[in-house]
């Protein structure tokens, strides 16, 4: 049985207001995460906590990636300060 679901991202520039930055190429790369991430996103859209669903989105996604990462290296002093008030915003979250 696997223990984490797979996702493959692609992040692509579609513009940019500076475009000597362009990146020719999308970066696609893949993350594993304990939690099924499209059902994140349909619980978050569920609490109507933003008015554009895009941001829902973008939200539900960027805070699943970086919440993953924090668990992998919740030790790591980047994140001794941190990790407890994530704690309780993620308490907040689930129960707003």
């Amino acid at each position: 049985m696997k223990k984490n679901n797979r996702y493959k991202l692609i992040l692509e520039q579609l513009s940019l207001k500076d475009e000597s930055l362009k990146q020719d190429e999308p970066m696609v790369f893949e993350v594993e995460n304990h939690d099924e991430i499209f059902q994140i996103i349909q619980k978050v859209e569920e609490k109507n906590l933003f008015k554009n669903k895009n941001e829902v989105k973008e939200f539900a996604v960027g805070l699943k990636l970086f919440s993953e990462v924090l668990l992998r290296n919740r030790k790591h002093p980047l994140f001794e300060d941190f990790s407890p008030e994530f704690g309780k915003f993620m308490k907040k979250l689930k129960s707003s």
